[in-house]
């Protein structure tokens, strides 16, 4: 796969415990995995579908840090993006910097403080596959001032942004540049956060995997020692529910329409 500028190319979640987490999401996900890049790459291990790399686990290497999924975004050029990023209001938590031969990353937030990563593609391109049962879907920016946040990722990434009258919420799609926007070319999305989210919750991404069965997900979750943040819930877009798992990392799984 090629990935063009500001797409979401690659996700990875920091935990305390990467053993508990393959066993977590081998068995939600159906995951398999490789034996880690060694304490050089900060032994970061793959996560595969079928073969195909999906995403990673990595143990976090300071306990004051989040437990956390995070989105890469994907770049032809991470330096000459570091500096549109900070130009725009954002800042560099790690500023660009080259992981052997597989590629150049970096650690980025937006003006309200919202994490996500940079990837500059080497050996290692990204998904091997996506929106498919068990593997990455969908990414959303939770947000609170549209009038901040969508400039910034509209005039960094040179996104085009469509809002959602249907979304029963104050919600806008992105789109590659280049593409007509709409929700047939979308790759990730901005959401408001209200008054149903805590005063101390930071504004962060939400990552979504597809799966087959969105209710069996959340049950599978639940017995894997997880919980379920936001129930099972219909949507134009499919049927959702937010997830965290059993060392504290949220993220969500999508049941399309096709699979209702």
């Amino acid at each position: 796969m090629e990935f063009a500028e500001g797409v979401p190319c690659w996700v990875d979640a920091m935990l305390p415990d990467v053993e508990g987490g393959k066993r977590f999401y081998g068995e939600l996900f159906g995951w398999t995995f490789d034996d880690g890049a060694g304490a050089e790459y900060g032994n970061y291990t793959q996560a595969f579908l079928a073969g195909e790399p999906v995403a990673a686990l990595a143990p976090k290497p300071d306990g004051r840090m989040p437990t956390s999924w995070t989105v890469y975004l994907a770049t032809s050029d991470a330096a000459a993006l570091a500096a549109r990023i900070k130009g725009a209001g954002g800042q560099m938590i790690m500023d660009p910097m080259p992981v052997g031969p597989f590629g150049t990353t970096g650690l980025a937030a937006d003006p309200e403080g919202a994490v996500f990563g940079l990837w500059q593609a080497g050996t290692h391109v990204g998904f091997g596959v996506q929106r498919e049962p068990g593997a990455f879907g969908w990414t959303e920016v939770y947000a609170r001032a549209k009038e901040t946040v969508d400039p910034f990722y509209e005039g960094v990434f040179g996104y085009g942004g469509q809002d959602l009258d249907d979304a029963g919420e104050d919600f806008r799609i992105w789109s590659p540049a280049g593409a007509r926007p709409g929700p047939e070319t979308a790759i990730g999305g901005r959401a408001l956060m209200g008054g149903s989210f805590p005063a101390e919750m930071p504004p962060h991404f939400l990552n979504y995997f597809v799966v087959a069965d969105c209710d069996a997900a959340a049950a599978t979750a639940r017995h894997l020692g997880g919980r379920v943040r936001d129930e099972p819930q219909d949507t134009p877009y499919g049927r959702i529910c937010t997830l965290v798992d059993n060392q504290g990392a949220a993220f969500a799984v999508l049941q399309e329409p096709g699979q209702m």
